[in-house]
């Protein structure tokens, strides 16, 4: 009896302090939550606290580091073990966090000096960023950070090109870990106040009822329509995927709805779970917010948010039309009807309700736009915005309560760890290819390898893009690119924003291509679809983004480079054939096309596309494919009429 009692007090002593820390590691995720809004607001200066910024992310470090030590298990699988170990890496890494943030302005005084303080206390910081990454982002860029690491100590013994600096380790380790040229650089300041803004405004959207007005509204508006539950998965997945920052929480959020909906209209398991991952894979390429990718590239880059927004408008728009284009000729191909009139709401009723919510995202357009204010700052407003409609008025029986408001905190800071990780590892990374001076080898080298032609160097980038970006979320999939990969494309003489924007959509199509698809590989889970099968077709789908990019690269007017004539001829050009590629790959355009037909269409859709500043025949390589879609189009539809007459 006694001894059963013993087992008893033992398990439920191993279960309290897991208990209890969870529950201090979410009071953790709430501060952290609140010190970034706190910033955005800019209420530190506003009560005199006027530190650096490089202080301001040791701060959040110590709140974060310990937050993530006491909610993430080191171990994903099976029962959490070591969980005193997590306390006490917890108070190391708060305490030496919270040092760094005090005695900084020393630090930095003394920098040329390596200090043995600083060294130890970059060391331990280095250290408590490369377990929380693996624990939350898991073992890809846990290695890739490893890796460079490594390269950084023992670069300098490795011959030929890639030879990197020989660099003493105390300098080392301060230089990548509290310079602002390393961890505490450009993505630790996005992952500590843009992201976590806006993930609050996401998080509080969700419970104040806009998730369920948003679903409605695209099934008001394409639920009426031929196909009409996979234009509802466009729609609504393309409008969270911008916010989300992750296209596989995207995928599983929007996926759960969409793909059973898909399924039940009548297409198949593979089709509805590729459809669904290439929209939410989408929403990362979609303005205003990109994932939040935009801003980080705007903050790299040195130019104004609004730039890098508009250059990607017209990519975005002509990479949902090919999707949009292929969905309905699947549905006119295989006899794919609207969803039932039952589970279609009335479009008014549905904006009566809900047609509030849309001003938050005005706030946002207003801020960043008319005001010219942080991106950070323009989320907080957005959400503060959203609260009055949350509490007072809500959707459909969805309504912000002080309990699920106050709960939005924790959930916010808990979903952030992750970018909080990525940013200082890709922070560390940044540093150690600055410092070595490996960063401008490799871009010799893929120049080099390339032979100084641009179009070899764009598809050895794109095949290095997508494998770099395998597994990895948005943010940190962009940042270890435009450090990567972005540089050599910009030594050819590319744009830097056309080229930046290429590795953001190579690195985003690592999410779609196979053999690791995870975005395609999550929605294929919820289906229960063949993996491959999922991944492949998604790629059917998606084939305009493997496509656009090469031609924003060679015609700065896809990316609003130029006079409103050739920008707008361009866009009209390209939509067209944007719908005349659709019809090959789906084999279908008013009936079923023979392959010669496919082929014509695929190469009237390609002269189309090619934009008219590209080269100097390119007006006449445009001509040809419109006289071509419109021999194609008239032949079509005069033997359909024929075949419909017998």
């Amino acid at each position: 009896m006694s001894e059963v009692s013993v087992d008893g007090n033992a398990e439920q002593a191993s279960k309290e302090p897991e208990g209890l820390t969870t529950r201090i590691g979410m009071v953790l995720c709430a501060i952290l939550t609140i010190g970034s809004l706190l910033w955005a607001a800019d209420l530190y200066r506003e009560v005199g606290l006027n530190f650096m910024n490089e202080q301001f992310y040791a701060g959040m470090l110590a709140i974060g580091l310990p937050a993530l030590y006491l909610t993430v298990a080191s171990n994903k699988t099976g029962p959490r073990r070591l969980i005193w170990l997590d306390i006490i890496a917890s108070v190391v890494l708060a305490a030496t966090s919270l040092y760094v943030m005090v005695v900084y302005p020393q630090i930095l005084d003394n920098f040329a000096d390596n200090p043995r303080d600083a060294v130890v206390a970059a060391a331990i910081i280095l250290v408590g960023i490369a377990e929380g990454l693996r624990r939350t982002a898991g073992n890809v860029l846990f290695f890739f950070l490893l890796f460079f690491l490594a390269f950084a100590l023992v670069g300098h013994l490795i011959p030929g090109k890639l030879q990197g600096q020989n660099v003493p380790l105390d300098r080392l380790a301060i230089y990548v870990t509290l310079d602002s040229n390393g961890m505490f650089g450009l993505p630790m300041k996005v992952s500590t106040t843009i992201v976590i803004a806006f993930v609050f405004f996401g998080f509080l959207l969700e419970p104040a009822g806009g998730g369920r007005f948003f679903t409605d509204i695209s099934t008001a508006l394409m639920g009426r329509f031929r196909g009409g539950s996979s234009k509802i998965a466009i729609v609504a997945s393309s409008l969270f995927g911008s916010i989300s920052g992750s296209a596989v929480s995207n995928v599983v959020s929007t996926g759960v709805i969409t793909i059973p909906l898909m399924r039940r209209s009548g297409y198949d398991v593979s089709s509805a779970a590729a459809i669904e991952a290439v929209a939410s894979t989408g929403g990362q390429l979609m303005p205003p917010m990109m994932g939040v990718a935009a801003f980080l590239m705007a903050e790299l880059l040195s130019i104004d948010y609004g730039e890098v927004v508009l250059a990607a408008l017209i990519p975005a728009i002509l990479y949902y039309a090919a999707l949009f284009i292929q969905v309905d000729l699947q549905a006119a191909r295989d006899g794919i009807k609207s969803i039932e009139r039952s589970l279609i709401p009335r479009i008014w009723p549905v904006f009566k309700r809900g047609g509030l919510f849309i001003i938050p995202f005005a706030v946002i357009v207003v801020c960043l736009f008319r005001w010219n204010l942080q991106p950070e700052t323009a989320a907080l407003y957005a959400a503060i915005s959203l609260l009055p409609i949350g509490f007072l008025v809500g959707y459909k029986g969805d309504r912000l309560n002080l309990s699920e408001f106050f709960s939005v905190f924790g959930r916010t800071g808990r979903a952030s760890l992750e970018i909080l990780m990525i940013g200082g590892a890709a922070g560390a990374i940044i540093g150690v290819l600055n410092i070595t001076g490996l960063g401008f080898a490799l871009t010799l080298e893929l120049v080099g390898f390339a032979g100084g032609v641009l179009f070899v160097l764009l598809i050895l980038s794109a095949i290095v893009c997508i494998i770099l970006g395998m597994g990895m979320p948005t943010l940190g999939v962009y940042i270890l690119l435009a450090t990567l990969v972005a540089p050599a494309i910009i030594e050819l003489g590319v744009p830097v924003l056309a080229a930046h924007l290429f590795v953001l959509y190579y690195g985003m199509m690592s999410m779609i291509t196979p053999p690791v698809a995870i975005a395609a590989f999550a929605a294929a889970s919820l289906a229960g679809a063949p993996a491959m099968r999922t991944g492949w077709n998604a790629m059917k789908f998606g084939w305009s983004a493997y496509i656009i990019p090469f031609l924003f690269v060679y015609s700065p007017t896809l990316i609003m480079r130029g006079d409103v004539w050739h920008i707008t001829l361009t866009c009209v050009t390209a939509l067209a054939g944007v719908w005349m590629i659709s019809v090959a790959v789906m084999g279908f355009m008013v009936r079923p096309v023979t392959m010669p037909m496919r082929i014509a269409y695929a190469v009237a859709g390609l002269a189309l596309l090619l934009p008219i500043d590209a080269t100097p025949v390119a007006i006449w390589v445009n001509m040809g494919g419109l006289l071509g879609m419109a021999v194609l189009l008239t032949s079509e539809f005069m033997l359909n009429r024929r075949l419909a007459t017998n």
